[in-house]
């Protein structure tokens, strides 16, 4: 596995992510992820510990250990664990919840489809209130051209393992979905107990995300420094007026 740790999305997780990744290149994935940081109490196995017939979440929250395979999917899922433990432990409690509740079927159910939204595809904003009016709106005009400037004050944490796995390839149609948080106000702090809290079962299933193509942030990608970046229409798509408020795109 190679990654490119410069990139701005992975400045959260870059000084640990990094030590792991070359751990990575003599041992298990499993091994280097829990070696990163003897701070952390997460115990990371190879796969095949995970018992036949068990589900993946309910043997998390039943023995505290996450199986990982060697690959930069289940990497990325293990960085999430060692920096955000009180979400990812939040996630899989309501995973394991529902799954005893209903028990694993053809289809996920509205709560267990939000929270593999966000735990694969998610990400928080911490931003100005003309930049959140502009991304509900999918006005990206105005979020990304005419409201630049106000990108400098805003943190946006790229928290989904899929995505930030997909990003070792950038493409221009990488989406994450921005979750709200519940109340009033939008913004999360990005900090792993201001995570935790947002995460409630009756708000996630209610599906309170808005997507963001992650390349069009100000900063983020060299291309989008020409703003005719923005005038692709497959990628900066015009709002779905029968769909009110923030809805959740199909994954890019």
């Amino acid at each position: 596995m190679r990654v490119d740790w410069a990139r701005p999305w992975l400045a959260h997780c870059r000084a640990i992510g990094a030590c792991a990744e070359q751990a990575a290149q003599q041992h298990s994935a499993a091994a280097a992820l829990a070696s990163a940081t003897a701070s952390s109490s997460m115990r990371f196995v190879p796969h095949e510990a995970l018992p036949p017939g068990e589900a993946y979440e309910a043997h998390i929250f039943r023995t505290g250990d996450v199986p990982t395979r060697d690959n930069l999917h289940d990497f990325f899922n293990g960085l999430a664990w060692l920096h955000f433990p009180q979400a990812k432990r939040r996630l899989n409690e309501l995973q394991a919840a529902e799954i005893a509740r209903c028990g694993i079927g053809a289809r996920r159910g509205p709560l267990r489809d939000a929270l593999t939204l966000f735990d694969e595809n998610g990400a928080v904003l911490d931003a100005p209130p003309a930049l959140w009016d502009a991304l509900v709106a999918r006005d990206w005009q105005r979020l990304f051209i005419t409201e630049r400037a106000r990108w400098a004050e805003a943190r946006l944490l790229l928290f989904g393992h899929a995505l930030l796995e997909k990003l070792t390839v950038p493409r221009k149609g990488l989406t994450a979905h921005v979750l709200f948080a519940p109340g009033a106000r939008r913004s999360i702090y990005p900090r792993d107990e201001s995570l935790a809290e947002a995460l409630s079962a009756v708000h996630l299933a209610t599906k309170p995300f808005v997507p963001l193509p992650v390349l069009g942030v100000p900063g983020w990608w060299p291309e989008n420094a020409n703003l005719c970046f923005y005038d692709d229409l497959d990628v900066f798509r015009p709002p779905r007026l029968s769909r009110p408020g923030p809805m959740p795109s199909d994954p890019a």
